[in-house]
């Protein structure tokens, strides 16, 4: 059989056959792959764009790959903007562009626009093969070849098996059902990153070579592509190293018969010029040809960044010139750790020993950093970097600290210990992370017993330890039970140790009233946020203080005792039989409820992240960093952009890798059946969901007393109407990364890592929603909301969710899986207390009525103010609620 070429063309035509060089695909005109150009296209700096086009050609790039899938972007927009612009530059156009975007509109946009014939990346089976075989035929239509990824409804294939398989199956559909002409098809099986410490990642980089080499004799005409830079991204920030893991991936690839990378043309060392021993090493991890060839690799990687780095990073650290002690306190306060394990080891030999070197320079910065903190000079973000400094500079002291200890016979100064938990039944703790952070870096020995802890060990510990304080979190309200628990544990058991509560769902009411009458042989303290924690623990560890501390916050637990009874007593309350008198009238008189286009239940067993990214609502994200204001305007604040712009870039780069290496998987199950109502109650699918009413006394016939069974149609009326259910999670296979970062002191990287995740996880719920809308229900098929207007809810119907103020009970949680059947379609599960695992998950309902709103139950009027919380919220997501000793912010601003 004769080869057939793979016919391209810009301004020019660009054959690619079997004896074609190996064809470079220019990555730098990609926002997702070059920062310089993400950044000139935000700023609509079009015809600057431009010119990275150019020197990407100039480089030697034969294909420009063009992407814009940015969550700030209309990617429509700005691909069909820059396309023309690029079309009318005759040295840039004439080489063929594959326009690139995980999203089809942007790229269809893209097609629309190419002069010549250029490629589509990608299509996949993710979505079944009716997808897959209608936008092959437009693509197709459109007179373009086609990038198909080795994705298909089971998820990414990582395993040799798995990549032939998809691929396989694809290019039958594709030349038998659609076809296509094979010699347009190009197939993707997926870069993923190695040397990344997860013995399960070793073999990747083998198993895209060795499917590429089956690929090429068994799938005819075909041609292999892959992106190259994925599989160096272990060695982010180490380019000299990153350029060589692409120089010998390529090399062995090739060989395999890879025909075409998207990578940057302009850097790419020649396989015989690496450094031979450093070429080695990478051969090692490429071909997963001895098990520790990832710590071997990383043994002489920093080498080697150092010999490109040196120069420049000499210039751009003049305070390197400084003492020793000066270089820790500034690397501390500006939360650098380039050089702490060499400086705090230099200042070792200089000092009297270890412990002369955290008692003196490293306690000096992070007094210096608490005081900024806490004047409001510095921000969480940048306290956290600070702790990840510290904790790497006493990782590098202890072993010389411990030697000093035995020398003087075991005596030391002994620091004040605290344990804190996350209490039974409850999964969430980045707030108790950031608080036991912000603790260790003033100078307090942290013991984190973790999530999910019950009573009695907490207090085991404390016991075992010599605690002199315990801190409790909690999320959801459920926690608000167990922590009573745990107080009255500690009266009964004899404790007479101060406690501390915090978390999104608590508050200085509810400790007042609640938890504090059930222990009173110490103190009961609850804690606004993380800049009160150590000011508050000072002040229960002085002498001095102490007594004055105590009787102010008594006195304040009085007063809202006085208060409380007096509004109980004040509070008009109808009776129930009243309330429901003045039910809202659902209009079923002349309204009748849309039919779902597709009932019944729809698993979504692995959503792409990066489609995600675009529906995220950053406002919650850096309120989780104690950062508050509204987003975006929130960059240009006066006081807070600077930083909030660092933590913003921080958090995209973060994203980046989790898309390219997945880090992440996120699922989803959505339902939509049959449903009546039966008083304040709904039937749906064998399962009575009751749903409780407003009591606190309206004008009758001005305001009506609500309840969520308002929305969904009477049985009595005879008329058919739907309620959805659903559940999303975004939580998988964080524990890898986690446990990386746990391993470098990195409590940064892992708390930015959980913010990120339950931000993904509502932007899936959004997303879903939306889709139901559009899709699946289908009762809004022509809506089309930007994510501002989503974040406004600025469409009909409402997905409200247990544990929140329209239905605040968690236990409709088990109701709403048991109809999904939500932990074997997607692994989310619930604890006793019905918190989600994974944290990073949302579930709830969805009501189609064009009168359905959110509202609460609650009988006294909630504090006024912006609602921060949207009811479709699941508890995993309140917003602001990361800061495990912080406010309860579950106060919408609506009133009942």
């Amino acid at each position: 059989m004769s080869p057939r070429p793979l016919a391209l063309a810009g301004l020019e035509p660009l054959l690619i056959h079997p004896g074609s060089n190996f064809v470079n695909i220019g990555e730098r005109t990609n926002v997702t792959g070059s920062a310089r150009f993400r950044r000139l296209i935000l700023e609509e700096r079009f015809d600057d764009a431009v010119e990275i086009a150019r020197q990407q050609v100039e480089a030697g790039a034969q294909i420009l790959d063009v992407n814009m899938d940015d969550a700030l972007l209309d990617g429509e927009r700005c691909m069909r903007g820059f396309l023309n612009r690029i079309a009318a530059e005759p040295d840039i156009a004439r080489v063929p562009v594959m326009v690139d975007s995980s999203k089809w509109p942007v790229l269809l946009a893209g097609l629309k626009c190419l002069q010549g014939k250029g490629l589509a990346n990608s299509i996949s089976l993710k979505e079944g093969e009716e997808v897959f075989l209608a936008q092959a035929r437009t693509v197709r239509r459109l007179g373009a070849a086609v990038v198909v990824m080795a994705f298909d409804e089971r998820g990414q294939a990582d395993t040799v098996a798995r990549k032939v398989e998809i691929c396989t199956r694809a290019y039958r559909l594709l030349t038998e059902r659609v076809g296509f002409p094979p010699e347009d098809l190009v197939f993707d099986p997926n870069v993923f990153a190695v040397a990344t410490g997860i013995p399960e990642h070793d073999d990747y980089a083998l198993a895209f070579i060795e499917a590429t080499r089956i690929l090429k004799a068994t799938l005819p005409h075909a041609r292999v592509s892959g992106g190259i830079s994925n599989v160096s991204f272990a060695f982010r920030g180490n380019e000299r190293v990153r350029e060589a893991i692409h120089s010998v991936f390529l090399y062995h690839a090739i060989a395999a018969g890879l025909d075409m990378g998207i990578v940057n043309a302009g850097a790419l060392p020649l396989y015989d010029e690496l450094d031979p021993e450093l070429r080695e090493r990478v051969e090692d991890v490429i071909l997963n040809r001895r098990p520790d060839a990832t710590e071997r690799l990383l043994a002489i990687a920093e080498r080697f960044r150092r010999q490109r780095q040196r120069e420049s990073a000499e210039d751009a650290a003049a305070w390197r010139a400084a003492p020793v002690e000066e270089r820790l306190e500034h690397a501390l306060v500006h939360g650098i750790d380039q050089w702490i394990e060499q400086d705090v080891e230099e200042a070792r030999q200089r000092l009297s020993g270890a412990l002369a070197v955290i008692e003196g320079p490293l306690m000096r910065g992070m007094t210096r950093v608490g005081d900024l903190f806490g004047a409001g000079k510095m921000f969480l973000p940048q306290v956290v970097k600070s702790a990840r400094v510290m904790k790497r500079a006493v990782a590098r002291l202890i072993p010389a600290l411990e030697a000093e200890q035995r020398e003087r016979g075991g005596t030391g100064r002994r620091k004040a210990r605290i344990v804190l938990a996350t209490v039974k039944g409850d999964v969430h703790d980045i707030g108790k992370n950031i608080v036991g952070v912000v603790l260790a870096c003033n100078d307090f020995e942290v013991i984190d017993l973790g999530v999910m802890v019950p009573a009695q060990q907490i207090l085991d510990r404390a016991r075992e330890t010599g605690a002199d304080l315990i801190g409790l979190s909690g999320l959801i309200t459920p926690s608000l039970d167990e922590m009573c628990h745990v107080a009255a544990e500690m009266e009964r058991q004899g404790f007479a140790l101060p406690l501390l509560i915090g978390g999104a769902t608590t508050s200085r009411a509810h400790t007042a009233l609640r938890i504090a009458p059930r222990y009173r042989r110490a103190p009961v303290v609850w804690v606004k946020d993380a800049s009160r924690a150590v000011g508050v623990v000072q002040a229960l560890l002085s002498p001095e203080q102490r007594g004055d501390f105590v009787a102010a916050n008594e006195s304040d637990y009085r007063a809202i005792r006085e208060r409380h009874a007096l509004r109980a007593e004040g509070r008009r309350l109808i009776p129930l039989v009243q309330a429901r008198a003045n039910r809202l009238d659902g209009g079923f008189g002349s309204y009748r409820p849309p039919a779902p286009r597709r009932p019944g239940r729809h698993v979504f067993p692995d959503e792409p992240i990066a489609e995600l990214i675009p529906y995220i609502d950053w406002t919650p994200f850096f309120q989780s960093w104690e950062l508050s204001g509204r987003f975006p305007e929130i960059l240009d604040d006066p006081r807070l952009g600077a930083q909030a712009r660092e933590l913003y870039r921080d958090a995209r780069a973060m994203l980046e890798q989790i898309v390219a290496e997945r880090w992440l998987a996120a699922r989803a199950v959505v339902g939509i059946f049959a449903a009546h109502a039966e008083g304040d109650d709904v039937i749906c699918a064998g399962e009575r969901f009751a749903f409780l009413r407003q009591q606190a006394d309206k004008p009758a016939g001005e305001r009506a007393n609500l309840c969520l069974a308002d929305f969904v149609a009477p049985a009595d009326t005879g008329i058919a109407d739907w309620l959805g259910l659903f559940a999303v999670a975004v939580g998988f296979g964080m524990e890898r990364p986690l446990a990386r970062f746990a391993a470098v002191q990195d409590d940064y990287s892992a708390i930015l890592l959980k913010a990120l995740a339950d931000r993904l996880a509502e932007a899936l719920a959004e997303r879903l929603h939306e889709r139901v809308r559009r899709e699946l229900w289908g009762y809004a098929p022509e809506e089309r909301l930007d994510n501002e207007a989503l974040i406004r809810e600025a469409y009909r119907g409402i997905r409200p969710a247990p544990g929140y103020p329209a239905c605040p009970d968690h236990s409709q949680k088990a109701q709403i899986f048991r109809v999904l059947g939500a932990e074997e379609a997607i692994g989310v599960r619930l604890t006793e207390s019905f918190a989600m695992i994974p944290p990073a998950a949302v579930s709830g309902f969805y009501f189609s009525h064009p009168a359905s709103r959110y509202f609460v139950v609650w009988t006294h009027r909630p504090r006024p103010g912006r609602r921060t919380m949207r009811a479709a919220a699941a508890p995993a997501l309140v917003p602001g609620r990361t800061l495990a000793l912080g406010p309860a912010r579950l106060r919408p601003g609506v009133t009942p």
